[in-house]
């Protein structure tokens, strides 16, 4: 079971060596053991490009041949839990999730008394988002974007339909927004920013479609593979585009993929005497819950879960989690601990858990992540320069 390699080869110590290439140590933690800063600082430009859910497995296993592949230059963990919220927060501030305490993607926000889910920022059962206005959200996370720490233009370039959200806002700070509708367009965004001065840039571009994509049909299916070959192919384009630029080239993910099926999603309407001893919804991730136990049925609780669900899940005490470093190391944010439950099941095998509020539409994905896994818990980092 692997988990975060903070201490040197984990998607932290990647910003930690980024931050120092561009002269600022932006969080304390090692940097990548795989990438020194001084391999990045010598380049005028730095593109940090995030292909959300490509896995180290499947670059080796699928992408053989491909000019992705071809500059592979390590393998490197994500952050704990391996998910998007967790691990583009890390993007975005340079912090681990035990300092900037976003652990999954529905997380009990106690300043607003509910389940959120914190990338659309809207409260888990319902499609309308808080109300912005009264809300700021910037000081709700508490977080310092890394784009007001470094002493050079920075760019977001990322989707049209979240470059305005309240999560992007809150953690883009002074960078200037670019969006894109289409692969192309994300692409010829990036290229135009290289080529627009002589000045030192840094350049942050998020892809999210290979996620949806494994979500969706699974992540070895043949449309999975077809949307890598587009990717690896307007990857191509974009270095000879950008060839002569004196710009250096970081691909990397969040997290990766294993694929599930029927037989191994689990309910918690299937398990009553487990859901009477809950006071809260599930949070984090249906590969890693956090479990909000009532005080009176800790005992009923801990009984089911190491009896009824042995095969399926490991039973940890989330206190424990922060001991054992599965978030990061050093100080830990105000509000980790409240955010993390009682009890944390980490489903073992491909297996995930799921509850379902009232009012809550019923989804599936084939395609999972945010365990701890070889293929989720492992991302490439390619490295190349023009």
């Amino acid at each position: 079971m692997p988990l975060p390699d903070y201490q040197g080869n984990s998607l932290v110590n990647l910003m930690s060596s980024l931050g120092r290439a561009m002269g600022v140590p932006i969080n304390d933690y090692p940097v990548l053991t795989s990438l020194s800063p001084d391999e990045v600082s010598q380049y005028r430009n730095i593109i940090l490009f995030v292909i959300d859910g490509l896995g180290y497995e499947y670059l080796i296993n699928q992408g053989k041949g491909s000019v992705f592949h071809h500059h592979l230059k390590s393998r490197i963990t994500s952050v704990f839990p391996s998910t998007t919220a967790s691990a583009i927060t890390t993007f975005m501030t340079g912090q681990a999730p035990q300092q900037h305490a976003l652990t999954g993607w529905h997380v009990y926000l106690k300043k607003l008394g509910c389940v959120t889910a914190v990338l659309p920022f809207r409260p888990r059962v319902g499609c309308l988002g808080f109300d912005s206005e009264r809300i700021d959200v910037r000081r709700l996370y508490g977080h310092t974007s890394m784009f007001d720490l470094i002493d050079r233009p920075a760019y977001v370039v990322v989707p049209e339909w979240i470059i305005h959200s309240d999560y992007n806002i809150a953690h883009s700070g002074s960078a200037l927004l670019k969006g894109y509708n289409t692969l192309s367009q994300c692409f010829k965004n990036v290229e135009d920013i290289v080529k627009s001065s002589q000045q030192p840039k840094y350049i942050y571009a998020y892809w999210p479609d290979f996620d949806r994509h494994s979500h969706d049909f699974g992540c070895n299916s043949s449309r999975v593979n077809a949307h890598f070959a587009e990717l690896d192919e307007a990857f191509e384009k974009l270095l000879t585009a950008v060839d002569g630029t004196n710009t250096a080239v970081v691909v990397t993910a969040d997290h990766g993929f294993i694929d599930t099926d029927s037989a191994r999603v689990l309910q918690l309407s299937d398990h009553p005497v487990m859901q009477d001893s809950l006071v809260l919804p599930l949070c984090g991730e249906p590969r890693v819950a956090y479990c909000y136990v009532h005080p009176d049925k800790q005992q009923q609780f801990t009984d089911y879960v190491k009896t009824e669900l042995a095969d399926c899940a490991e039973l940890k005490l989330s206190s424990t989690l922060v001991d054992e470093e599965y978030f990061g190391m050093g100080l830990a944010h105000p509000n980790l601990y409240e955010r993390i439950g009682h009890y944390t099941l980490i489903m073992k095998k491909n297996y995930v858990f799921k509850d379902r509020l009232l009012g809550e539409q019923p989804f599936s994905h084939i395609g999972v992540h945010g365990g701890t896994s070889t293929n989720e818990m492992y991302v490439p980092l390619i490295f190349t320069h023009c």
